[in-house]
């Protein structure tokens, strides 16, 4: 059973870690790279703008609605891959998208 109020709290934290690591977008990508149809849209964004401006929002609006939830979710492994080969670690954002991922598989 999904803890809504938990999830919602783990979507502030993903956000507030995205900022502290200078990742936090100022534009939107064009609308054309939003509409992906690739698993974590890889073909046209960074990891982190599919954060930003495709499960970050989605996700508020399924908890604002009270709207079920996904139960499966598998981001932490795509977070390891990508910041292997970047200067920041990402150590505290995986973690958190470790959470995110057992929120909702129900584990």
């Amino acid at each position: 059973m999904q803890n809504v109020d938990e999830v919602a709290d783990s979507l502030l934290r993903i956000e507030a870690e995205l900022r502290r690591l200078s990742v936090w977008a100022t534009e939107t990508p064009m609308p054309s790279a939003l509409q992906s149809d690739k698993p974590f849209c890889v073909d046209t964004l960074e990891f982190t703008e599919w954060l930003q401006f495709i499960f970050l929002p989605k996700m508020k609006v399924l908890v604002e609605q009270g709207r079920t939830l996904p139960q499966v979710s598998g981001m932490a492994p795509m977070a390891e891959e990508y910041f292997q080969a970047r200067r920041h670690s990402g150590g505290a954002l995986v973690q958190e998208l470790k959470l995110m991922d057992r929120l909702l598989s129900g584990k």
